[in-house]
């Protein structure tokens, strides 16, 4: 039989739609010029003079802004996120009429040392140089925070301008979240007959009894949901989540043996209540399940488990859900019918399983077991010298592989399209220390940091840190390859969060198997489709031949959008939009915004994705709720 030896796909290859992010040119440095004594007067004229401009001072917005710069905006001049490029561009914005929303003033942020101007590398090497300055702003509907890093103009005599400037909404005026100063007194003192105490208004609640009903219906009590569901309570939204597992936590209880995240605690933490200090440095799936427990139980958030929706009906005149749901409780199925007016689909950004049924033979296979990476549990007590074979191979797929070694199978992962390789320890220490680390800023701060650069800048910045990751991961590296091992440094070079947001996957954080593999105790079989299964092994496309007594295929996840296919039908995922990768702009598309389909979101994402993103898709429900947003205009 002829080779058919697969083309590997390339490192820039994304989820179907995806858009290339755009080109970014660092601006130029010349060496000649002064570093700033005075940051702090920098960055106060360079406000002044932003602050004159928005409030319609005839002024040049080529003195404020680079030619090559970026605004990335979230719910600040609109209700969408866009990433504005060059100073036309950011003119136009600005001189926009009819908007919703507007900017009013941007402040220096002074609170704290972290956040007062200060000179800093704008660049991972320090070459380029520039002033860094958080900032509070307000806009005619709420107030929020942002970033601005300014640079000297080489080409116009060193003026001082923005390179990038991010902005993004926390609050709604006269809506603001029940913390802190607003939080609730907890009682009603004085008499009042017949009140009800603290658990008996939970129960009420809880089981949506009497008038009580959701506005917001989430599915999934995942990360997605819980932390969701956290900002709509402290907006005061009526909100249920459901969930077909059995406990909350189940999403990760229930996933291969060895699971533990990959991310690290500094990294990870959920909204209003962090990881204790105590908490290790990557979390085991089943203490993360136990956490998510006793994260809705001290957020009161209300959960329904082991509930499923029969049957949802979208009614566009009273912009209103009718959904019938069937939920197992105290040993009987109960079925209710709710009309919450959103339902946010937060079943991960994943979607369903992606399964290769189209290869010849599945049905014949006589094996121990053939499923895919979701529905792995581990492998079998005493079955030493079992052939294993995974095919797929990113961090699912390692983990497994190596949970087969260690319990003694004879282990092969079958790589089709190269795969992105980091050392978690490296990635740590190069990407994230300084933001997210022991010694790291306040959670919140952190997160401006990493989201206040757009996302083409930020792929730019981050083709020199994956040089530096892969200069100290060399000798694992080489050695991978030198086991027929294919790699990638993501699309571009700009490494691995850049291709997990334009791909949803292809990469590994190394906690172990790299070394396996190298040492030649998981083999691999590269560049080879598998066409058919057989009863003990499978056939390749070049004719090989691979014994088999377990078969996993870690071959990822569909769109968001197929789930909803399957929960909603098809009329609903035919008007949506598809989920994750880019948009024109390089914002992620779909996720955490508008749908195209009113009444319906999508939400998803890591546990930082989820604690970020949360606020402001809770912001945009309430938004709408208080009459201040309209679903059809931006």
């Amino acid at each position: 039989m002829a080779s058919a030896v697969v083309e590997i796909p390339p490192s820039n290859h994304g989820i179907p739609g995806s858009k290339m992010l755009q080109h970014v040119e660092l601006p130029e440095i010349n060496p000649a010029q002064s570093k700033p004594t005075d940051p702090l007067g920098v960055a106060t004229t360079w406000l002044d003079t932003f602050n004159r401009l928005i409030s319609g001072h005839d002024l040049d917005i080529q003195d404020l802004f680079l030619d090559t710069s970026y605004w990335r905006d979230l719910l600040c001049t609109t209700w969408n996120f866009h990433t504005y490029h060059g100073p036309s561009k950011i003119m136009s914005v600005l001189k926009g009429t009819g908007q919703q929303c507007c900017l009013i003033l941007l402040e220096l942020d002074s609170s704290s040392d972290i956040k007062k101007p200060t000179l800093c590398p704008i660049d991972f090497n320090g070459k380029l140089q520039g002033i860094q300055a958080f900032l509070t702003l307000e806009t005619n509907l709420g107030r929020g925070r942002g970033l601005v890093k300014l640079v000297q103009d080489a080409k116009d005599g060193g003026k001082w301008k923005a390179f990038t400037l991010f902005t993004t909404l926390e609050q709604l005026k006269g809506h603001e979240e029940s913390v802190n100063t607003r939080r609730p007194t907890g009682v009603e003192h004085g008499s009042h007959s017949g009140r009800l105490n603290w658990q008996e208004r939970r129960n009420v609640e809880a089981n949506c009894e009497g008038s009580f009903e959701p506005t917001v219906l989430i599915v999934g009590a995942g990360q997605g949901g819980l932390t969701i569901a956290a900002r709509l309570k402290q907006l005061n939204i009526p909100t249920l989540i459901i969930d077909r597992n059995e406990r909350i936590g189940d999403n990760w209880r229930n996933r291969y043996h060895q699971l533990v995240l990959h991310d690290s605690v500094w990294y990870d933490h959920m909204p209003y209540l962090n990881f204790p200090p105590n908490w290790p440095i990557f979390t085991p799936k089943d203490k993360l399940a136990e956490w998510f427990e006793t994260y809705a139980k001290a957020l009161e958030l209300n959960v329904w488990t082991r509930t499923s929706i029969v049957s949802s009906t979208w009614d566009e005149g009273k912009r209103q859900w009718s959904l019938t749901l069937k939920r197992q409780t105290d040993g009987r199925n109960e079925t209710r019918t709710l009309h919450p007016r959103h339902v946010i689909q937060a079943t991960g950004h994943s979607g369903e399983s992606y399964f290769p049924s189209h290869i010849k033979g599945l049905d014949s296979f006589k094996g121990d077991r053939l499923v895919h990476s979701s529905q792995f549990t581990g492998p079998q007590p005493d079955a030493k010298g079992k052939k294993a074979v995974i095919v797929g191979c990113c961090n699912s797929g390692h983990d497994i592989a190596q949970d087969y070694y260690e319990h003694g199978y004879d282990v092969t992962m079958v790589q089709r399209s190269s795969t992105l390789v980091v050392s978690c320890e490296n990635l740590i220490d190069v990407d994230m220390k300084g933001v997210y680390s022991e010694d790291g800023p306040p959670i919140e701060d952190a997160d401006i940091l990493n989201m206040s650069t757009p996302n083409a800048v930020n792929a730019r910045l981050k083709v020199d840190n994956t040089k530096e990751i892969n200069r100290r991961d060399a000798p694992l590296l080489r050695a991978l390859q030198a086991a027929g091992f294919a790699l990638d440094n993501g699309p571009e070079g700009a490494g691995l969060f850049t291709k997990y947001l334009h791909r949803g996957g292809g990469y590994y954080i190394d906690v172990g198997a790299s070394q396996l593999i190298a040492d030649g105790k998981i083999r691999i079989k590269q560049g080879q489709e598998i066409e058919r299964v057989n009863p003990h092994s499978l056939t390749f496309a070049d004719g090989s031949e691979l014994e088999a007594d377990e078969v996993v295929f870690a071959t990822g996840y569909q769109n968001m959008r197929e789930t909803a296919r399957k929960i909603f039908g098809d009329e609903l995922a035919d008007r949506v939009k598809d989920v994750w990768g880019f948009d024109d702009e390089g914002e992620t598309r779909t996720m955490w915004r508008r749908t195209g389909h009113p009444g319906f979101w999508f939400f998803g994402g890591n546990l930082a994705l989820c604690r970020f993103y949360s606020r402001l898709l809770a912001l945009q429900i309430k938004a709408m709720e208080v009459g201040l947003m309209e679903y059809e205009i931006d």
